[in-house]
């Protein structure tokens, strides 16, 4: 059997034959996936530039179906007319089609699937509708961005109405369950039992390490961070704070430098390091450098998958209660949230963590229990039950497969 999944993260070709992907996380999931199929067909955008080293697909039975490379809606729809024919094509060479959405190309994907008789599970990952009050747009631009919005949230209630659906935390399965159409609860988790920590407590030396690990984009709340820096040096906390993650778009260039100047504004700006993208792969072992994580995120997540990320490394975690993120952090029990994504509020939470040691040891211990949970395996293995008794599909039997 062939599953065709479509999405908009990008892959390339890389000199040694590999198919790459630049964050990982929708690399892994593939390879999560891979085990219960013949082959899976990525109908992806292929960029013919690497823009950095990037996470290989480690499966070999997965390919890709290549569309044209663009960057957001705005450059998807003025090519849609090339896009549609490799769709149609594609459509007839898979057998089951899985869309992960809010995704430009998905509405169209599942649409020719349906005139073809093909089954379709859909993977909802983000709320749009959500993220549009942190959207710096004016305007025309605005007004476009609102009009997108409008049309992917009733492409994915069209389509979640219509198939098997599964969503990303708490928030969006409520949001697009139906009294006669229930949504299967997920979370997005790129961590292996292989990649779960041992060590027991952090903010040990006079000196805190905290990291954050986002994209770069207004709607990630990241502005207030100088903010909480500076408040917990004047409170004594000798802390430098690391930010990994790719600016995205001119809307992240934007807040980058927003960021950047507010630290040298409040005097942190030798404390605050931003390092761009680092590959998933060399990422996940970075994380046991520090000892604090903090996401002061918005609304519009599903359940970021950092936090698992975060929780397997041994790293107490500060983050915001919005969205799906309460259905995987429980206050005081495997991280601490605050309710709104201000600086006062993340610098005290932060503060009782660095100062309160049984806090954070508990902290560390719940998510390392909670990571375990939440494994890629697990979320495959569950995912993959409900997809083969739903739409009555035999699958493969989870064997490994050949990895290169």
């Amino acid at each position: 059997m062939t599953l065709g999944i479509v999405y908009h993260m990008p892959f390339w070709r890389a000199p040694d034959g590999t198919l790459r992907e630049l964050e990982g996380s929708f690399a892994r999931y593939v390879d999560s996936l891979a085990p219960y199929f013949d082959e899976i067909s990525l109908c992806v955008p292929v960029l013919s530039q690497p823009p950095g080293e990037g996470t290989a697909v480690r499966s070999t039975n997965v390919t890709l179906a290549p569309l044209p490379a663009f960057d957001g809606p705005v450059h998807f729809y003025p090519g849609l007319a090339r896009v549609l024919p490799r769709l149609f094509a594609w459509g007839r060479h898979i057998d089951l089609l899985h869309c992960r959405v809010p995704s430009p190309a998905a509405v169209f994907a599942f649409a020719i699937a349906r005139l073809m008789g093909r089954p379709a599970f859909l993977l909802v990952v983000g709320d749009l509708r959500a993220l549009l009050p942190a959207m710096p747009y004016r305007g025309l631009k605005r007004g476009l961005w609102r009009a997108y919005t409008e049309f992917e949230e009733r492409s994915i209630q069209w389509m979640a109405g219509r198939s098997l659906t599964f969503a990303n935390g708490p928030a969006l399965s409520a949001k697009h369950a139906r009294p006669d159409h229930p949504v299967i609860q997920t979370t997005t988790t790129t961590i292996s039992e292989r990649d779960i920590a041992t060590r027991a407590d952090t903010c040990t030396g006079t000196a805190v390490r905290a990291l954050t690990v986002s994209r770069i984009d207004p709607r990630k709340g990241l502005r207030v961070l100088p903010d909480v820096v500076r408040r917990l040096v004047d409170t004594g906390i000798d802390v430098t704070l690391d930010i990994v993650g790719p600016a995205v778009g001119r809307p992240g260039e934007d807040e980058q430098a927003a960021i950047l100047e507010d630290a040298r504004r409040r005097g942190v700006d030798g404390r605050i390091t931003l390092s761009g993208a680092v590959p998933l792969d060399r990422l996940l072992p970075r994380y046991a450098r520090y000892d604090l994580f903090v996401l002061p995120t918005l609304a519009g997540e599903g359940i970021p998958r950092v936090l698992l990320e975060a929780m397997s490394a041994g790293l107490p975690i500060v983050t915001t209660r919005v969205a799906g993120i309460p259905g995987l952090v429980t206050h005081g029990v495997n991280g601490l949230l605050v309710d709104r994504p201000a600086a006062d509020a993340v610098a005290q939470a932060m503060a009782r963590v660095v100062k309160d040691s049984h806090l954070r040891q508990g902290l560390i211990a719940g998510g390392y229990a909670t990571a375990r949970t939440h494994t890629l395996e697990t979320q495959a293995a569950r995912m993959m039950e409900s997809v083969s008794s739903g739409l009555h599909l035999a699958l493969r039997q989870p064997v490994d497969l050949p990895v290169g």
